[in-house]
């Protein structure tokens, strides 16, 4: 355990550290995706459970901030928490209609990707423990799950799979809108986020609570990707090599 306060520099290096080893862009279903090796049947699977995942983060949101005090100094916390809710649900598009306006157009059908029961195991396994980390931890320890640890690392797995949808497969820009709205939306959420964990983890204890969170999330997410893979490309491409 932490026995003294690391500064802001030292704690941010330590948190970018804590994803670094299991950041889900080195995951094989990222990989293969990014390589051109997946078929529609594959996207519309991965959206089919994706949406389990990411169509709840506005409730995971609401818990955090509810359990954020009502204290002067937490007020740009709780805004960011509920603009980071606003976004998701109101503004615009509403994220998930994005997420099911893709999963159309690889064949499957909104009804498939909002039915609980085509989740994989390994989605509920990190619906289940979003839902947990947000209701149950102190405020700053759940930013520091789901929007450094997950969020946070939505750009650079994006950025790796976006292009091939245009060149490869031929998705419009309005197919895989959700895909170019998040690498810029999650940019700048994971961004707030660091700085929310960097100002209010202010003790020792808390900074050893938000690292070893921010470890397991990326393990979360990681196993979760790795069981698409397993569930859904294994039988195709091979079964999973783990690194």
């Amino acid at each position: 355990m932490m026995t003294e306060l690391l500064s802001k520099d030292e704690f941010r290096k330590e948190l970018e550290e804590a994803i670094k080893g299991n950041h889900s862009q080195k995951a094989p279903f990222t990989v293969a995706w990014a390589e051109g090796k997946l078929e529609r049947k594959h996207f519309a699977r991965w959206a089919e459970n994706h949406y389990h995942y990411v169509g709840p983060f506005a409730d995971y949101l609401a818990y955090i901030y509810h359990n954020t005090p009502n204290l002067a100094k937490y007020e740009s916390a709780k805004d960011f928490t509920l603009q980071n809710m606003y976004e998701e649900e109101i503004a615009a598009d509403r994220h998930t209609d994005l997420l099911i306006r893709f999963a159309e157009a690889c064949g499957t059908t909104r009804e498939a990707v909002t039915n609980p029961m085509n989740m994989a195991p390994t989605t509920l396994g990190l619906q289940s423990w979003c839902y947990a980390v947000a209701a149950r931890e102190n405020f700053v320890v759940a930013t520091a799950a789901l929007v450094v640890g997950l969020e946070s690392q939505v750009p650079d797995i994006y950025r790796k799979q976006t292009p091939v949808l245009r060149e490869k497969y031929g998705f419009t820009d309005e197919e895989i809108e959700f895909f170019d709205l998040h690498i810029v939306s999650d940019e700048i959420h994971g961004e707030r986020g660091f700085k929310i964990v960097l100002e209010h983890a202010d003790t020792p204890e808390l900074q050893q609570k938000c690292l070893e969170i921010v470890r397991t999330g990326a393990k979360m997410r990681r196993m979760y990707m790795d069981g698409l893979y397993n569930e859904y490309l294994a039988q195709d491409l091979g079964s999973l090599v783990k690194a």
